[in-house]
């Protein structure tokens, strides 16, 4: 007897159907020499810290770091789950068992989650490893055909408990660490290795937009045979200047000095991965992360598309092939297909490379053509299918026009004084890849459409319409879902370049499968919030940000080094032990940091977003002129105040700043002044030595909190 474990019910049943272990049995299916069982996702987990040491279960700060000598699991204290193990258990530890083969999810979390089942279980059998990309008929058949050897993903499995193992060291032990030193009552101040990081690049994009001071500038315009040329110089500071050059050009020809027309080509857009997908459903039907996942798994269930959770834009090569199969069978979709079908589908290097191919390849329709789909799975698999012919379709041929005027005096004393202009657009010569996309694209057409140049002689003058344009500089926009993924798969970096980004997605932060989940979490903790597509920090984030002083936690390019790490893990080039060990050198190093800080707030605030903040400011009389102080600490630059602080003009280099309220006691502005001036104030209630209970005087706060160099 062979025994199967699928990740659900759903796919146990699709494997058994295809095996012909028809027979219904209580948890599982048996027939034709196999038996298929299934798990319900996670049946076990690590243990929680009161069942390596019953002094754990206590949040108390005497007992962290919480670092157990090895990691064990055990199965979730839930009756379904411990009667289905039960079920798994018998079927695996069967004397009559020739083989268990592992049929979860083809990735790290499927591995994980099988594998810590048949641990649990003591399953001694051989193990065999089901590996397939799409749930059809055809693919489960090959994949049976094909079984692989169970060692074969030692180290897939080695990362995945790396990355169980790793979330809770710094999970547990950060979350309790900061709640008791830092959290008001009954609060509880949530850290994770994927989550603080994330968090941190939101509220420094907040941050940004907080203390950004739009600028008013005036730009020098002309009109020429309706096409609209800038004036070729910086942006003018002022209205005077703005005046002064369109009196120069007013009543002068302009005169052509430059014409070019490049034809170019405007690449395919590459295939979709998870991340890819969620980004392009955000954009166009502003879905969020976690329902682009939940309609594409829906889809793959149903065997309309391949396995989703992936992180690469290519196919192996062994699917070219199969190719114009799939193409045949997308019957919504053949005015489309149907020129492509005509001659050989090209291979392409940047569709079909097994190079950048690891455990799955990009996100493609399957052989069966979907029917009685809702709204939402419709739009995700039109998505899928549009994109899996533009790829096969030509490139887009265009034409760049770039054109140059100016306007010039011959002054009396023979000296050339002249403003240039430019001014630029792009026709599209062969539409290409864009055919496929050509209804929703109707008003980009437009918009090309007026960006088209005639056609100019260098050397042609005539008259112009002159005009002066004003504007305002704009701040940083806020991360949507969209743009939040992709700085999550560039460890915050901003890269808009296709293959460049593909280059970069070892380090990013996070795995496409748990990303949605992770913005999701960040929701619903209240660190974060949505206004329309925007996604805000509340002020609760960025306190629990500002609070974290240990860059490991919440820099993206750090944590992209840890996934990093785990990816060498999954190629046998990174040791788990190693891993472990770093993780525990850093948890130890952060508590006892954390542990000798001065102070800790014993107030708590009421949570309000920086967005309401900005809406409806308070408004306070200042007696006082801050902004007059000199930076005591780096004695250069002048204090500037911000949204919620005074800070040094240099802040970047200096790193000086007093926060307007400190652990919900606000500092008056007598008290920052002299805090600024004299190095000292009155007491400031509501601060305690945890050990001794003393209060603390502002000045030695100060001292403390940013490191200031005030002469006692």
């Amino acid at each position: 007897m062979k025994v199967c474990i699928a990740e659900k019910p759903s796919v146990a049943k699709d494997i058994a159907k295809v095996i012909g272990a028809h027979q219904k049995k209580d948890g599982y299916y048996e027939g034709n020499g196999y038996q298929v069982t299934w798990t319900f996702g996670h049946l076990c987990t690590l243990k929680e810290p009161q069942d390596y040491a019953p002094e754990w279960k206590s949040w108390d700060l005497n007992y962290l770091p919480m670092i157990p000598s090895s990691f064990g699991i055990k199965v979730i204290e839930n009756a379904g789950v411990k009667k289905q193990f039960r079920i798994i258990q018998g079927l695996v530890t069967n004397d009559a068992v020739e083989e268990v083969i592992n049929c979860g999810d083809a990735g790290q979390e499927g591995e994980l989650i099988q594998r810590w089942v048949l641990l649990k279980a003591k399953s001694k059998a051989p193990l065999r490893r089901l590996w397939i990309s799409s749930l059809t008929e055809e693919a489960i058949k090959e994949g049976f055909a094909n079984l692989r050897l169970g060692a074969q993903y030692e180290n897939l499995f080695a990362a995945g408990q790396a990355r169980a193992i790793g979330d809770w060291l710094l999970g547990m032990n950060a979350t309790r660490l900061f709640t008791k030193k830092f959290a008001p009552p009954k609060t509880v101040l949530s850290i994770g290795r994927v989550q603080t990081p994330t968090l941190a690049m939101i509220v420094k994009r907040q941050k940004e937009i907080d203390a950004f001071n739009s600028e008013e500038y005036w730009e020098l315009k002309t009109i020429y045979k309706s096409v609209e040329f800038t004036a070729d110089i910086p942006r003018l500071k002022s209205e005077d200047k703005a005046q002064s050059g369109l009196s120069f050009i007013n009543d002068r020809e302009f005169e052509i000095i430059n014409f070019e027309i490049k034809e170019g080509k405007e690449k395919n857009p590459r295939l979709f991965d998870l991340t890819s997908l969620q980004v392009e459903a955000n954009k166009k039907y502003a879905y969020s992360a976690e329902n682009t996942l939940k309609y594409i798994q829906s889809l793959y269930e149903k065997k309309f598309v391949t396995y989703p959770r992936v992180d690469t834009t290519y196919l192996s090569e062994d699917i070219y092939p199969k190719v114009p199969g799939i193409l045949q069978k997308l019957v919504a979709y053949q005015p489309l297909v149907a020129p492509l079908l005509m001659k050989p589908i090209p291979k392409s290097k940047a569709v079909f490379d097994d190079a950048k191919v690891t455990d799955h390849h990009a996100i493609i329709p399957t052989e069966i053509f979907p029917q009685g789909l809702n709204l939402d799975e419709k739009r995700i698999y039109d998505l899928v299918a549009r994109r899996f012919i533009a790829v096969f379709y030509p490139e887009c041929k265009v034409a760049n026009t770039n054109v140059e005027g100016k306007v010039e005096n011959n002054g009396k004393d023979g000296n050339l004084s002249a403003i240039n202009f430019k001014a630029s657009g792009k026709q599209i010569l062969e539409m290409g890849w864009r055919e496929v996309y050509a209804k929703d694209k109707q008003d980009d057409k437009k918009d090309e459409e007026e960006k088209l140049m005639p056609i100019f002689t260098i050397g042609e003058k005539g008259p112009h319409e002159p005009f002066i344009h004003k504007g305002k500089t704009t701040p940083p926009k806020f991360y949507s879902e969209a743009t939040l993924l992709r700085a999550m798969e560039t460890a915050g970096r901003q890269v808009d370049d296709e293959e460049m980004r593909e280059l970069m997605k070892d380090n990013g932060i996070g795995r496409p499968s748990t990303r949605a989940n992770i913005i999701e979490t960040l929701f619903k903790r209240k660190y974060i919030e949505k206004k329309k597509r925007n996604i805000i920090a509340t002020q609760t984030g960025i306190d629990l940000i500002d609070m974290i002083q240990d860059e490991l936690l919440k820099s993206p390019e750090l944590t992209g080094v840890w996934e990093r790490k785990l990816r060498l893990m999954e190629k046998g080039e990174y040791e788990l032990e190693t891993f472990k060990q770093e993780l525990i050198l850093m948890v130890t190093e952060l508590t006892n940091s954390v542990k000798k800080s001065y102070f800790r707030p014993i107030a708590s605030h009421t949570t309000k977003t920086v967005a309401e903040k900005t809406v409806k400011p308070k408004k306070e009389k200042e007696k006082i002129v801050i902004e007059d102080s000199t930076c005591p600490k780096c004695k250069e630059h002048k204090i500037m105040k911000g949204k919620t602080a005074y800070g040094c003009a240099n802040f970047k280099a200096c790193g000086f700043m007093i926060p307007f309220e400190i652990g919900g006691k606000k500092l008056t502005d007598n008290q920052i002044h002299q805090l600024l001036t004299k190095q000292k104030t009155t007491k400031i209630k509501g601060f305690v030595d945890a050990n001794t209970n003393e209060k603390f005087d502002a000045k030695l706060i100060l001292d403390t909190m940013f490191k200031l160099d005030f002469e006692r």
